[in-house]
């Protein structure tokens, strides 16, 4: 009888050991949260196999499977957006039209898990000379703009800044302008040097001047990942699964924000992927 019970205690010292153990774990887990950028590809029939009505699963379906909390989308359509508003009916979004400040148009829409964050402040800005209303900027093809939001993590109470844009693609001075103008803005709605994310497709290469205006200011979340970055090296160069050259999608940070793992998602169906750009996920944790 003696031996049993000296067992048994033995048996729940070791359960509950394991028990605190993975709580330990959980709680230090807990503190990190998972960041998607998007380019989802704008509805269009011209796409033929590929058009939305024939991705809006796939792209969705990835977006859930790799459990992003947050994730910034380029090229969204308001329909588009509604789709998504529709599969994701845990969280919150924001983002306006880039062509009236409403509706019309694409959408720099950023979603976040609402049992997670808590939205403090946001809006929208212009790529161009005047940024607080639609309009081309530069030599920019299109409108252009910046969706960000102010928020609290729930689990940690740490308020935090995010950025999410997509650059022009043909204008070349409207691509370093905008690199400037992010910066300018990071400035003045972090005064309080927050930790900072900024996604986006901003339609430019590493060793371009626009990029290389953000990371004078900003790290690249795939260079600082503490784990070896996952997945190809490009992230664009349209729908069929083949080796992309290009890394045009990005996660960048501050200072305060340090990168767990980082990967380009190539997640294909087929010969084809759910976009034409590859989605960028970074597992990210506030530094104290």
């Amino acid at each position: 009888m003696k031996l049993f019970s000296s067992i048994l205690i033995a048996v729940l010292c070791i359960q509950s050991f394991a028990f605190a153990g993975s709580n330990n774990t959980g709680d230090k887990a807990g503190k990190s949260f998972l960041v998607m950028s998007y380019n989802i590809r704008l509805n269009t029939p011209g796409d033929s196999i590929n058009a939305w009505p024939n991705r809006i699963e796939k792209v969705t379906g990835l977006i859930r499977f790799h459990q992003a909390d947050i994730f910034g989308v380029q090229e969204a359509l308001p329909e588009q957006v509604e789709a998504l508003k529709a599969a994701f009916p845990d969280f919150e979004s924001l983002g306006v039209g880039r062509d009236d400040g409403i509706s019309s148009g694409e959408h720099m829409s950023v979603f976040f898990r609402k049992s997670r964050f808590e939205k403090l402040d946001g809006g929208t800005f212009w790529l161009s000379e005047n940024p607080s209303r639609h309009g081309f900027g530069w030599d920019a093809a299109h409108n252009r703009t910046c969706t960000w939001l102010k928020l609290r993590d729930k689990t940690t109470s740490q308020e935090f800044i995010f950025f999410n844009t997509h650059f022009d693609h043909r204008g070349r001075v409207a691509r370093v302008e905008s690199s400037k103008l992010i910066l300018k803005f990071m400035k003045e709605l972090n005064s309080g040097n927050l930790p900072f994310i900024l996604t986006g497709d901003f339609n430019a290469t590493k060793d371009s001047e626009p990029i290389q205006t953000i990371m004078a200011g900003l790290k690249d979340s795939r260079e600082v990942s503490q784990s070896k970055p996952y997945g190809p090296e490009g992230t664009s160069g349209g729908f069929l699964v083949k080796e992309k050259s290009r890394i045009i999608d990005y996660i960048f940070i501050n200072d305060k924000v340090k990168i767990l793992r980082h990967g380009h998602l190539s997640d294909s169906f087929g010969i084809y992927y759910p976009s034409d750009h590859l989605p960028v996920l970074a597992e990210v944790e506030f530094l104290p």
